[in-house]
């Protein structure tokens, strides 16, 4: 009678201000860091051990007993021990029968089993409720209060009156649940921890490569043609000027690519004429990580600001201007100021820091403090019509910088373009297509399918 009289106090909301009792089964780091902070919310904490000695690193005010006898003593039992361990759970399945068992374990590698962790305790313990959480928090966020980490603990399980009472310790603990639903989505949850910057990994393998294509393009036209060709050892240009030319270029293509899978939906929509359709694979992920892709081209212009800043420092830089004093000195002429070139100048800098100015708006309004204050209305128009301004501008700064060697054939060293003739592929294609998309023949039929019209309607009325 004392055993059921037990077990079914899991489920009995705690009206009084007194907070229940967990049991922590485990006295690792996390079990450790857990008990902690839970004793510091105010939770009596019961660890379950093999050994009944105190340790010194176990919390002070909390109690060490037997996993039986542990058990005994409170309704939610978090069990803080690897899976290969979780058999000796099946002696206890009279003492669990009906118990809330929170599994927080996490594996060495993405989908390690067939089941998850979680999954696999509730075959083993099928009277008990389990719950998986708290594998999303590390030891050293509860250690440091989570002012410096996420506060997000998800939470996923069978039963909802089990989940109800682990979320509320979860907020008890000045931590966010966020209930993910049933106990399948247990694999996605333990996988989460293992994967590392998941939505940037496409963003950021694409970047090296086109970054080495562009150091090696420049590297072969301004540093080997020089040297084979004029006998000139430009090596040093390694450092500062194939670096400058690489950034700006890697800027503008990425730039470009956030904005082309855009262009690629509204062609496929309007061949199709409907928007209840699925995009390619290739295409849904690209545009999942347009966010990245940006903020990584942001990062390249911003060197490419800083690189341009220094330059004037570099000896290369004054070691040309004292000749061409010189040369003018002992010429015994002075070259008059060149207007057009002069405007040419100005205008192509005014670009490219209106430009830079425009995106990095852009950068800031994708922080999740900023996107969450605008509604969506606000974020379309940042992100759309600011966006397109910025490629605008930026990609009239290269073409005005370079526009003159466009017809030039020295401009093309061993028969190839320049790199920022390449940089303008990308832009120029995104911003020609833009302009034919957004022509009222073309936009009116667009804007039909994406509220909802159908060419050719698979259900008529």
């Amino acid at each position: 009678m004392s055993k059921n009289s037990s077990n079914t106090m899991a489920l009995v909301p705690n009206t009084s201000n007194k907070r229940e009792t967990v049991c922590i089964f485990g006295t690792g780091d996390f079990g450790r860091a857990l008990g902690h902070k839970m004793i510091q919310s105010g939770y009596p904490v019961v660890y379950g051990s093999r050994s009944t000695q105190i340790s010194n690193l176990i919390p002070k005010d909390a109690e060490v007993l037997g996993h039986a006898e542990a058990a005994q003593k409170a309704a939610i039992i978090i069990i803080a021990i690897q899976r290969q361990y979780y058999n000796f759970l099946t002696k206890l399945a009279d003492v669990l029968h009906g118990k809330v068992l929170v599994d927080i374990s996490n594996n060495l590698k993405l989908n390690q089993y067939p089941e998850s962790n979680a999954e696999y305790l509730a075959q083993l313990l099928p009277g008990s409720k389990v719950v998986k959480g708290f594998n999303t928090v590390s030891a050293w966020a509860l250690q440091s209060g989570t002012l410096d980490a996420s506060r997000q603990v998800f939470i996923c399980g069978d039963d909802v009156e089990a989940k109800q009472l682990v979320m509320n310790i979860v907020r008890g603990l000045g931590l966010t649940p966020v209930d993910k639903g049933s106990l399948l989505a247990a694999q996605e949850i333990e996988n989460y921890p293992l994967q590392l910057f998941p939505t940037w990994k496409f963003p950021i393998f694409l970047s090296l490569g086109l970054g080495l294509f562009f150091f090696f393009y420049c590297l072969a036209l301004d540093v080997i043609y020089t040297y084979i060709y004029e006998n000139n050892n430009f090596s040093f240009f390694i450092a500062i000027t194939v670096p400058n030319q690489v950034f700006p270029a890697m800027a503008l293509t990425l730039f470009g690519l956030v904005y082309l899978p855009g262009i690629f939906a509204a062609i496929i929509q309007l061949y199709r004429g409907t928007k209840y359709r699925r995009f390619p694979d290739w295409l849904d992920k690209w545009m999942l990580c347009r966010k990245q892709l940006g903020l990584i081209a942001l990062a390249f212009a911003a060197l490419h600001a800083v690189f341009t800043l220094v330059t004037p420092l570099r000896a290369f830089s004054s070691w040309r201007t004292s000749k061409q004093i010189i040369s003018q000195v002992l010429n015994n002429q002075t070259e008059p100021l060149d207007h057009t070139n002069a405007w040419l100048n100005d205008s192509y800098l005014a670009l490219g820091m209106l430009g830079f100015f425009v995106f990095v708006l852009l950068g800031i309004s994708s922080l999740p403090s900023v996107s969450n204050s605008v509604n969506w209305r606000e974020f379309r128009f940042i992100q759309s019509k600011l966006g397109y301004l910025a490629l605008t501008l930026c990609t009239a700064h290269t073409l005005i910088y370079g526009g003159k060697w466009f017809l030039n054939p020295e401009a093309y060293k061993w028969y190839l373009p320049d790199i920022y003739m390449l940089a303008l592929v990308v832009p120029c294609t995104v911003l020609v297509a833009k302009c034919v998309l957004i022509l009222p023949c073309v936009d009116k039929p667009l804007t039909k399918i994406r509220q909802g019209w159908e060419r050719n309607p698979r259900y008529s009325e």
